[in-house]
């Protein structure tokens, strides 16, 4: 094989479905750094007795190629070249959407009579970067990812290699690749909008971090309402970058104990709603403080009084996810499809709070 054979990464514009290329073997690696196979495959195991020199020529090649070692070669003696496997890169799978989420793809999957290999990204791009990798050497039959990182060209090979690939609740960039997502915008303003309706004017907002897909959309959506209802933008009012219930639940704290504390808030995912109720209610708030959450969780409709929130179908996401991918690895071909399912408000009594 020429290395003229083989169009380098990003030449040919955004990968799509439609125009797979063979992925690069060892034999291809061998060819082009004029070595042994025996040669590259100590190079790519990482094996002593090669010198730097030939060790540097097989990487150039190695990164000319876009080749991936295969770390499990003899599945791919199974029917079809498959491994009846599937990568699920989640941000937290103990995260009750998370969790759902992959129990949701998992049941798909086992339909299919492929097994799911999950994982959590913590929202660390170099962690999804390096398990994507890990799962690409294992050959799995296609990838379900809700990215941490900001871009995703570096998944440009892989998918004009044909790796069936749909992304979930954050939209793809740099790449064009199937996804899966919840209008974030929309289901942010129904819920401030619920909020308003009760009388509402000093409405905080508890938010993720700024370089999340779905914190800056539902912060977008929160911001639109008032400016509607003709609301003075307050931004003591909006808390961004809270990680965990902790964070939330002092920050619900400070707002609380301000000179001109919220009448509700709107928090922007399940486990914030989950810390701002904690500390209402140490403070004895509970029953004054209106509250709106973003995601539904276990025993959110026990809770005194119990939690509203803008709920995503979680089984229909999964099910969604587990349709296009499959779909794929069955060899459709055809062009990148962009679901968007719209979430629903369950009213329980929180968010029904009126200002006193």
């Amino acid at each position: 094989m020429s290395e003229t054979d083989r169009p380098l990464s990003g030449d040919q514009g955004l990968p799509t479905a439609t125009r797979p290329v063979a992925r690069a073997t060892m034999k291809d690696v061998a060819a082009l750094s004029g070595v042994s196979l025996k040669t590259v495959s100590r190079v790519v195991n990482r094996e002593p007795g090669v010198s730097a020199g030939v060790r540097e020529r097989v990487e150039r090649a190695v990164t000319r190629l876009d080749y991936s070692h295969n770390v499990h070669a003899s599945n791919l003696r199974r029917s079809g070249g498959r491994t009846g496997t599937i990568g699920a890169l989640l941000q937290d799978i103990s995260n009750s959407f998370s969790a759902s989420l992959l129990r949701s793809l998992e049941d798909v999957a086992r339909a299919e009579d492929t097994a799911v290999l999950a994982a959590s990204l913590d929202e660390e791009p170099d962690r999804e970067i390096a398990l994507v990798r890990g799962l690409v050497a294992r050959r799995v039959d296609g990838l379900v990812l809700m990215p941490a990182t900001s871009r995703q060209e570096y998944l440009a090979a892989e998918l004009r290699a044909g790796l069936p690939t749909v992304f979930v609740d954050r939209l793809p960039h740099g790449v064009d690749a199937d996804s899966v997502t919840v209008d974030n915008v929309l289901g942010a303003r129904h819920a401030v909008e619920h909020l308003v309706r009760q009388g509402h004017r000093r409405i905080a907002v508890l938010s993720d971090l700024s370089t999340i897909q779905t914190a800056t959309e539902r912060l977008r959506g929160y911001r639109e309402v008032l400016q509607v209802a003709g609301i003075p933008a307050d931004s003591t009012l909006e808390v961004a970058g809270l990680r965990n219930p902790e964070a939330a639940g002092e920050a619900v704290r400070r707002l609380c104990r301000s000179a001109s504390p919220p009448t509700a808030i709107f928090a922007g995912r399940n486990d914030l709603a989950i810390g701002a109720v904690r500390t209402l209610r140490a403070l004895g708030l509970a029953h004054r403080v209106a509250v709106v959450g973003f995601d539904d969780f276990p025993l959110a409709d026990l809770l005194d009084p119990a939690l509203t929130v803008m709920r995503q179908n979680v089984a229909q996401i999964g099910s969604e996810v587990g349709r296009l991918l499959f779909s794929r690895i069955a060899g459709d071909t055809s062009p990148p499809r962009r679901v968007i399912i719209e979430p629903t408000l369950v009213a329980r009594g929180s968010g029904e709070i009126r200002p006193t």
